[in-house]
């Protein structure tokens, strides 16, 4: 029997699975990144929140059924909404980079700043490649950009700190001090049953893609913490 619990990465908006290729490196254990509707092998399809949940389950099913589930930007709220959908399935959660409810404002913002980067040659490549570990960027780069997404993201219906407080399980707000999607971090520990909160100095949205061995070690040490507890 392994001494470490599955884990479930789940990648932010317009990027894919093969953006976790650092904590690939440094597992310990038994992983799964999926690519979410719309996004990586994946594209082509309509994202919705319903089918999202589904990969993410789906994932978890195919590392033995139960795991430690760590999601970035859209993944961490896609992660919130697949563990409160499916809590006997989800150990624990970690929540990177999605401390901040979608808004009408938020979206508006959003939807301006990923037309600007589609509107830019390679959609946006030189921005990965420009904050993210060549490790990191040049496989993301290569797994494609998927910006025709956002529409679908943004008329997703997200409602993530009802999902946290339906979720029993652990759950660890991971956030780089200068991400913007932190500012609504107290209000999402508040609406955790068992929370807690992790800032890491220096660090900005692209948290778990700069930091990756923050994060590798954060999931290790749930996995092998919730087993051997």
């Amino acid at each position: 029997m392994s001494d470490v619990l599955p884990v479930v990465f789940v990648h932010g908006i317009r990027l894919s699975g093969a953006c976790w290729q650092q904590q690939k490196r440094l597992a310990h254990g038994r992983i799964a990144a999926p690519d979410l509707p719309g996004h990586g092998t994946r594209r082509g399809e309509r994202f919705t929140l319903d089918g999202a949940v589904a990969a993410v389950a789906d994932a978890i099913d195919e590392v033995g059924g139960r795991a430690v589930l760590v999601g970035h930007s859209l993944g961490g709220y896609v992660s919130i909404a697949t563990a409160a959908r499916h809590p006997e399935r989800v150990v624990s959660l970690v929540g990177a980079g999605c401390s901040l409810v979608p808004n009408s404002v938020l979206r508006g913002g959003f939807r301006f700043a990923s037309r600007s980067l589609a509107a830019t040659a390679h959609d946006g490549a030189w921005l990965l490649r420009r904050v993210l570990p060549a490790e990191v960027a040049e496989p993301t780069v290569a797994a494609g950009i998927a910006s025709e997404v956002v529409p679908d993201v943004l008329a997703a219906g997200l409602d993530p700190l009802a999902d946290l407080a339906r979720y029993p399980g652990r759950v660890l707000l991971l956030n780089g001090r200068h991400d913007h999607f932190r500012l609504g971090e107290r209000r999402f520990l508040a609406a955790c049953q068992d929370g807690a909160l992790q800032i890491v100095p220096g660090a900005g949205h692209y948290l778990p893609l700069t930091h990756g061995e923050i994060c590798a070690r954060v999931a290790g040490g749930l996995a092998t913490a919730l087993l051997s507890g």
